[in-house]
């Protein structure tokens, strides 16, 4: 295709290609781009919704590359909803791309002995808790989906766009409204994981009750400049 050929012109290209071969559209991992990477931070300072957002369209590495440097610097428990069958290995092909660093993250006990037996890695390490893979025990036949896991156990889920929608939002420029869908998605799977922390024994009754309130408060706070948590809290309600 000649250089001047739009993004859309490209994809709609290869979808027709691929629709004629028989075969998925959905763009394999290597060729996703990364736009927003939205995670909750929760230590004993407080909760804090956090997104790494390629605003210029030519920031991808700088914002996978801020990603890991997160993770070099905190070392903290990642927590996924299917993160290590889509999410981590798309920012894996686009941080090779981009000649990205990620030292601590790719550690399997080479560095710090500790994560021989605990990394970012290996499947059925905590390091890396990828929650839908664990309650499925592993079985892609058990797997669910996270707005279907969310709302059976009382949370908001999805609030409108989903996974397909985010192609024709960025070709309408919509970069804020994906930052929103991806903060939402993520505090989806903070609320599943406390959930699961309660099953695993790891809340009590009581810590759990005040760890969800503690999360409405803070989703209170955040309403007043972002207006998807209103909407998020309502659908809560």
């Amino acid at each position: 295709m000649a250089p001047e050929t739009s993004d859309n012109e490209c994809f709609a290209a290869w979808q027709q290609e691929r629709k004629d071969a028989g075969q998925s559209d959905f763009l394999p991992h290597y060729l996703q781009r990364v736009l927003v990477i939205s995670c909750v931070f929760r230590n004993a300072e407080g909760l804090r919704v956090h997104s790494f957002v390629d605003r210029d369209g030519l920031s991808e590495g700088r914002i996978v590359q801020n990603f890991f440097k997160t993770i070099e610097q905190k070392t903290p428990q990642l927590v996924s909803w299917n993160g290590g069958g889509f999410d981590l290995p798309v920012l894996h092909y686009r941080g090779l791309r981009h000649g990205v660093v990620a030292s601590k993250y790719w550690d399997m006990g080479e560095d710090d002995r500790e994560y021989k037996y605990n990394n970012y890695i290996s499947r059925y390490h905590n390091r890396h808790l990828d929650l839908m893979d664990l309650l499925a025990m592993y079985q892609p036949r058990a797997n669910a989906p996270l707005d279907a896991m969310a709302k059976l156990c009382g949370f908001p889920g999805k609030l409108g766009m989903d996974g397909s929608q985010v192609w024709p939002a960025f070709l309408e420029g919509k970069l804020e409204d994906i930052r929103r869908y991806c903060e939402t998605d993520v505090m989806n799977t903070y609320l599943v994981y406390c959930r699961f922390q309660k099953m695993r024994g790891g809340f009590t009754e009581a810590e759990y009750d005040q760890e969800v309130e503690f999360v409405k408060q803070a989703l209170r706070d955040l309403s007043g400049t972002e207006p998807h948590w209103h909407e998020y809290l309502a659908a809560w309600a």
